[in-house]
């Protein structure tokens, strides 16, 4: 067996000590003229294997009295230094490459590129400190950076003082509701779909090797049409209904989902009902100041013979109404990984 193969199979039981002991034992059994041999073989270099064979040689004059040198892998202090340790003046450079106060800086050198490791690297070998992309993601780890995407947690506008009693008003007017045993629904319009075989985000088991073939970009010329959901979440029953539009998301279009879900639905839950309480966003077809929203209410009012109340959401607030996250999140996990094909419901 060559010796490359028989390193191939001790390899990666031995650490570095043992390495290059299995080396220096290679070539005290082949004679010292294999010394060569041994290092293109194996890979380590002349030095570490001139290593082992003096490891190999103090272990033999090792005594109890005078333990072997061998207790450590390494000296102390041996090894390659670090480069900040090297360079005193790296990781100060480094920092003031990605702090965030240089950024839009028109001095810097990374104004207009992304500050990835590899790029990070290449400014600050021109300036003099020689590193590569590693020791840069290394370095940042020690001054405290990590990859970070943004996180939405700013108002777009500063926040109205009543902004809190609004919700308190809305949220006790539910209960209110509820208590006495009347319907309390949440509603909106769901994200509008293509369909055909386009891209749908998400993963889903399928074969190794065998994921859904779609087209490679989204255009609508490439499509059956849009599918555009609207949906009423039941707060007190815990249940929802979805209507799916195929033209245009018109007040028109809401109202009737909030009259197919009452027949259907909302009449068999609630066969005493009086009043009907609609929480919805301020924006889209269920608008604060849409008025055919408020028409179309009305005559459903007039239709049913219920008293019926609205209360919307202030603006950029839609991820507090109910909806959101107890109807159209299963909604997104149902058809995730999957292209919407046709506008016929499936048995699966």
């Amino acid at each position: 067996m060559a010796i490359s193969e028989r390193y191939r199979h001790v390899e990666p039981f031995l650490d570095e000590r043992a390495r290059r002991v299995w080396a220096a034992a290679e070539v005290k059994a082949a004679g010292k003229r294999s010394l060569s041999l041994v290092s293109r073989a194996t890979g380590l270099a002349r030095g570490t294997i001139m290593a082992g064979l003096r490891d190999i040689e103090a272990q033999g004059s090792a005594t109890p009295a005078n333990p072997s040198v061998l207790s450590k892998i390494r000296r102390p202090g041996a090894g390659r230094k670090s480069a900040d340790s090297k360079d005193r003046d790296l990781l100060p450079a480094l920092e003031r490459l990605v702090s965030p106060a240089t950024r839009g800086d028109p001095q810097s050198p990374l104004r207009w590129t992304s500050k990835s490791t590899q790029k990070l690297a290449t400014v600050l070998t021109a300036q003099g400190h020689g590193v590569g992309a590693r020791t840069v993601a290394r370095l940042l780890s020690v001054l405290g950076y990590s990859l970070q995407a943004n996180q939405k947690s700013r108002e777009g506008r500063p926040q109205n003082p009543d902004r809190n009693a609004q919700f308190e008003f809305i949220n006790q007017t539910a209960i209110e509701h509820m208590s006495a045993g009347q319907p309390v629904i949440s509603v909106d319009t769901k994200k509008k779909e293509l369909v055909g075989e386009f891209r749908n985000g998400g993963r889903e088991y399928s074969p190794k090797g065998e994921p859904e073939k779609v087209l490679t970009h989204d255009f609508i010329t490439d499509s059956k049409g849009r599918i555009i959901p609207y949906g009423v979440y039941d707060l007190k029953a815990n249940a929802g209904w979805v209507s799916v539009g195929v033209d245009h998301d018109t007040s028109a279009f809401a109202v009737e989902t909030i009259r197919r879900w009452w027949h259907n639905m909302g009449s068999v839950t609630y066969p005493h009902a009086q009043r009907l309480l609609i929480t919805a966003d301020c924006g889209g077809s269920n608008g604060a100041r849409v008025r055919l929203w408020k028409t179309e209410l009305q005559q459903l009012s007039d239709e049913l013979h219920l008293e019926l109340s609205v209360c919307h959401f202030p603006p950029g607030t839609s991820k507090w109404n109910k909806i959101e996250h107890r109807l159209f999140s299963h909604i997104t996990m149902n058809w995730r990984g999957k292209p919407l094909i046709s506008h016929v419901l499936s048995d699966n």
